[in-house]
């Protein structure tokens, strides 16, 4: 199997230093040291390729980037001849943006993207960046609303079930989650449900100090 290690994270810029103060970081600091220890998990399998599925082009692919393969240099002079892809240190990026279209949609390309790296002779990693609802308090970005922590209580349990079914409803459940995440998770979900490999999902962390859901998971393949 191409595949060896599989992982959903956040994005938030404010987790980098050098945008987000020292005392604003530490009230996520549990996101920022699990994000340490995914990338501890992921180096160990030495993957030579990255596929990392985002809504956004730019923190969306370079804040995980800085935590997983500490690339917080300027990473698009790293960018190959055909602009497909990343270079970075001894790992090939693959970014891919999520787009409006729906969660079974992207779950879908998911499953037709592993029929096209199944035989690769890469050893490749998956990340699914993005972040939970957006609406989880009243000073959070979008305020509150009840979809909010139900969005993300619903979703975080159904992906320790591996219920699929139910994730791909979650937009249509809590349509005022204002999420930025789920394309993300179920493009990755896709890629992973068709390779029938075996994975056990771990919770690492969640956090919605800022009234937004940051979740830390290892698919444990």
């Amino acid at each position: 199997m191409p595949i060896v290690f599989s992982a959903i994270v956040p994005h938030p810029p404010i987790i980098l230093p050098s945008v987000g103060s020292e005392k604003d970081r530490s009230k996520v600091e549990q996101t920022i040291n699990q994000l340490k220890e995914v990338s501890l998990r992921m180096k160990k399998l030495n993957p030579e390729a990255i596929i990392i599925s985002s809504p956004h082009p730019d923190w969306g692919v370079k804040v995980p980037l800085y935590f997983l393969v500490s690339a917080d240099q300027e990473i698009e002079e790293h960018r190959t001849a055909d602009n497909s892809a990343l270079n970075i240190g001894n790992s090939k990026v693959l970014p891919v943006l999520t787009t409006s279209d729906s969660p079974e949609q992207h779950f879908d390309w998911g499953k037709k993207v592993y029929s096209e790296i199944k035989n690769s002779n890469l050893k490749i990693a998956l990340i699914a960046s993005g972040d939970l609802s957006h609406s989880l308090k009243p000073d959070g970005p979008y305020g509150f609303h009840p979809d909010g922590p139900s969005f993300d209580d619903d979703l975080i349990e159904s992906l320790k079930r591996k219920d699929i079914d139910n994730i791909l409803n979650l937009e249509k459940k809590y349509p005022m989650a204002q999420e930025c995440g789920l394309r993300s998770f179920c493009y990755i979900l896709g890629i992973l449900e068709e390779s029938r490999i075996g994975y056990s999902p771990e919770v690492l962390s969640y956090d919605n100090f800022f009234g937004v859901g940051y979740l830390v998971l290892d698919f444990k393949i």
